[in-house]
């Protein structure tokens, strides 16, 4: 099993799954000028991390890639607790990193993708920013009386560690979200969190 990742992108949350389950594999960094190259491109069509190979298989999406691991692992218990309504809420957390969070930080990533003016791009990022807050609000709101986003850790967890690493870097107000700033503290203390992120140089 192989993981193609750029260090720090959303490709750290495979990587953080793939150390909790406890089973070999291979992580492989892709520079973000390799991206675009001709032989990344006949792996990943649109040019993105994370990709994950087996026994000649690829597979792209992120989320995709978080089931089929959850699937694949069983034992890892990352999936839910065993109920369909346990493995819905696991999705309902995973879609909400992976729809409402992550592209809301589109804007700050590549304002120019949005606007071409340069002098309005501030405001831009700013109005992402403030889009942001409330998203974490949600996601602090959720972890009330959880150390985890369903109660039991998951796929979605790793997730939500990277985009709040990216808030932090990019500016996101998160003062006063203090379960969100425990459970990133949980995070950054897990065994397997510091292995991925050591491996990617972070």
């Amino acid at each position: 099993m192989k993981l193609y990742y750029l260090p720090g992108a959303c490709s750290l949350t495979d990587h953080i799954v793939l150390e909790w389950t406890g089973q070999p594999y291979e992580a492989h960094p892709v520079a973000r000028d390799e991206l675009r190259s001709p032989a990344f491109l006949a792996i990943s069509p649109n040019g993105q991390v994370p990709v994950l190979e087996e026994d000649g298989w690829t597979l792209t999406e992120n989320v995709a890639i978080l089931n089929y691991l959850a699937d694949r692992f069983p034992d890892a218990k990352l999936g839910g607790d065993g109920t369909v309504r346990g493995r819905a809420e696991v999705n309902r957390w995973l879609a909400f990193v992976n729809s409402d969070i992550h592209p809301a930080f589109k804007p700050i990533f590549g304002p120019k993708s949005f606007i071409g003016d340069e002098a309005q791009h501030a405001d831009l990022q700013q109005h992402a920013r403030t889009k942001l807050r409330a998203l974490f609000e949600r996601a602090n709101n959720q972890l009330v009386g959880r150390d985890w986003l369903t109660g039991s850790r998951s796929i979605a967890d790793p997730y939500l560690f990277v985009v709040l690493r990216w808030a932090k870097a990019k500016g996101v107000d998160l003062h006063g979200l203090d379960h969100l700033a425990a459970f990133s503290q949980r995070m950054h203390e897990d065994a397997g969190v510091q292995a991925a992120m050591r491996a990617e140089g972070l």
